[in-house]
């Protein structure tokens, strides 16, 4: 398994296309919190909310681009069938390329710690809430996972990358935003427009990200990735 993952890293930073990617993503993130309108500076207060409010977007973005070439690249070049000769399971395997994409998305987000520091030193009052700041990373934690399984298993159903990204991208938005969106149809004013919500990323996302961690929500993302991982597995049993 770690295997297949240290070739997926080598694969991403073999090129430039992979600092580039990272670069982009902090550039954009950059870019919005500190200089267009609704910047963090017109808050107020010591406040990262606008970061974690752009975040899952931009991410929506970067990573089915990071995943898509996992197994669709693959499949086109038929270096998968080589892959499959070593000493592996097919769940090994998917974990391993899973696990590189995710550890690559990690990279990017790292960086952004620099954020804290900064709002910290241009602070004039107590500085920022650390509990609610410390949540919402780990809500974002478990956002950008999802978005990297939902993307694999994108990957694992066509050889084509450029499919791959498009298919990434709407299962992500999907997930991420459709069913928030659904809920606030008429038709399902009364009650049901909560549990449809529940069913949406962003619905456990924003709990998360208040700073309160609840069992719920953390069984629910490691549900959404263990359900993406099994299909994966299923996936491959056709190649």
């Amino acid at each position: 398994m770690w295997s297949v993952c240290k070739k997926e890293l080598r694969q991403f930073f073999s090129s430039l296309t992979g600092y580039i990617a990272i670069i982009v993503f902090l550039l954009v993130n950059g870019v919005l919190l500190f200089f267009f309108r609704d910047n963090i500076f017109d808050f107020g207060y010591a406040t990262l909310d606008r970061f974690f409010q752009l975040a899952p977007w931009i991410l929506l973005l970067l990573i089915p681009a990071i995943s898509m070439r996992s197994f669709a690249e693959e499949f086109k070049t038929g270096t998968f069938e080589i892959l499959q000769t070593r000493p592996l399971s097919r769940s090994q395997i998917v974990w391993g390329k899973y696990l590189g994409s995710l550890i690559v998305v990690l990279i990017a987000l790292l960086p952004t710690l620099v954020y804290i520091i900064s709002i910290q030193k241009l602070s004039a009052g107590e500085g920022i809430d650390m509990g609610a700041t410390i949540g919402a990373y780990i809500g974002l934690f478990f956002l950008a996972a999802v978005f990297t399984a939902i993307s694999i298993c994108c990957s694992s159903f066509t050889n084509n990358s450029v499919v791959a990204f498009i298919a990434g991208l709407l299962g992500c938005a999907l997930l991420y935003y459709g069913f928030n969106a659904i809920s606030k149809l008429p038709a399902l004013s009364g009650g049901a427009d909560y549990y449809v919500e529940m069913a949406g990323i962003d619905f456990h996302y924003r709990s998360i990200s208040r700073g309160l961690i609840d069992a719920r929500d953390i069984i629910y993302f490691i549900s959404v990735i263990l359900l993406c991982i099994a299909i994966t597995s299923r996936n491959l049993l056709k190649r």
